[in-house]
């Protein structure tokens, strides 16, 4: 606990070290092409320190340099029936609570373009999405054909020249380092408008560290906020907080703000910010929970492989790396499982196991099947139903 360096987030507080994995694949979801691949894929090293002052969780040994986001980046949920239903339902809350019809929208971080699309289609609104792993071969919609406009680039101050109505940034600010500086950007692109929306998605700190949720620490991960430094970081660059929120099983935080102009520094304080002794103390008990939550997970593996019993992950995205890397118990699961087609026939980043689809399973029948995210437990049981097999199902 002896390390610290200053928040990126505040820049006040003096950040402090509680949990440390050391070289981890640098990515999770590039599409790697062979075995050998994805077990040479960069590696960097995870130092999480937590600022005492405002409450930001951040990986302090992140290097920008070790990441990657291109068209071989495939990041998507769009395949699953769980997922596509709670996004709708955000975009059709979002249009219908602040009205976005024929308004100028615009996505930082958009991937492939989905929820910009769904914006515009819902609302005829026009679009702007930014995003260097957006691929024009995936949009689907001729609305958004027509009526989006996608910048195959990171957002930056050379950018600030587009305006809307609407600004959103989903799963997007987790992978920034310095959090500040780039709320600052954002903020400055508004300039003079009171009347923008900023709507922003990220995974939310407080599950991770109260669960032990180690699958949800890697590398792209850089930063982590709970719902009371998330909207400290907002207001300290020029926000007036509207509402934050915890969804899709307290998995995701949510925050929506307007352009503090002037003086207007009124906002309400919301009671789900107060957080900051829960966290604290949350943090000072990390180390010795994380290790019991990997011991119990390593025995399950060990014993699953003891008993000779085939098991495979479902989800080959970031957590299922993260699942593999952080526990090495690479050696002991010989697939891992996507519904995601663009994932299909590649190569797990760091391990090495090949991605299969669910027919696979039919034929190779695990005896165990470990699901990487909780929320898909019962969309993957009518899965398997359908495929006429009856693994034991474990969820993280």
């Amino acid at each position: 606990m002896a390390e610290t360096k200053t928040c990126p987030s505040c820049s006040t507080g003096s950040m402090e070290l509680f949990y440390a994995l050391k070289s981890v694949p640098s990515n999770s979801c590039i599409l790697l092409s062979t075995a050998d691949e994805a077990k040479s894929y960069p590696r960097g090293d995870i130092d999480l320190m937590f600022c005492p002052d405002c409450g930001f969780v951040s990986n302090m040994a992140f290097d920008p340099k070790l990441t990657e986001y291109s068209g071989r980046y495939e990041e998507t949920q769009g395949y699953s029936e769980t997922f596509n239903k709670f996004h709708h339902a955000l975009a059709e809350r979002l249009v219908e609570r602040y009205d976005l019809r024929d308004k100028d929208v615009l996505e930082i971080g958009c991937g492939k373009g989905e929820f910009i699309t769904m914006l515009s289609e819902l609302g005829n609104n026009r679009g702007v999405g930014f995003d260097p792993g957006y691929r024009e071969d995936r949009l689907t919609s001729d609305v958004a054909r027509k009526n989006v406009n996608f910048i195959t680039d990171f957002y930056s101050e050379k950018y600030t020249e587009y305006k809307a109505d609407f600004v959103c940034c989903k799963m997007t600010l987790e992978h920034i380092h310095p959090t500040s500086e780039f709320m600052t950007t954002v903020r400055k692109s508004i300039g003079d408008k009171p009347d923008t929306i900023v709507f922003f998605q990220i995974p939310e700190v407080t599950r991770i560290l109260d669960e032990c949720a180690f699958e949800d620490v890697y590398y792209e991960h850089c930063s982590y906020f709970s719902p009371g430094s998330l909207a400290r970081l907002f207001r300290r660059c020029g926000f007036n907080v509207l509402n934050i929120e915890t969804e899709y099983g307290d998995q995701y935080l949510t925050i929506e703000a307007r352009p503090r102009v002037g003086d207007d520094s009124a906002d309400a304080h919301l009671e789900i910010e107060d957080d900051l002794a829960a966290l604290t103390a949350s943090v000072a008990s990390f180390p010795d929970r994380i290790n019991s939550k990997l011991a119990f997970w390593q025995d399950c593996i060990d014993g699953y492989a003891s008993s000779a019993k085939k098991v495979v992950l479902w989800g080959s995205g970031s957590k299922g790396v993260s699942f593999l890397t952080t526990l090495d118990v690479g050696d002991k699961v010989e697939y891992v499982v996507d519904i995601n087609p663009n994932r299909q026939g590649y190569y797990m980043s760091g391990t090495g196991q090949k991605i299969v689809s669910p027919d696979f399973l039919a034929e190779y029948k695990p005896d165990v099947v470990i699901v990487m995210n909780a929320v898909y437990v019962d969309e993957i049981g009518k899965d398997l139903k359908n495929l006429g097999i009856e693994p034991e199902v474990v969820a993280v």
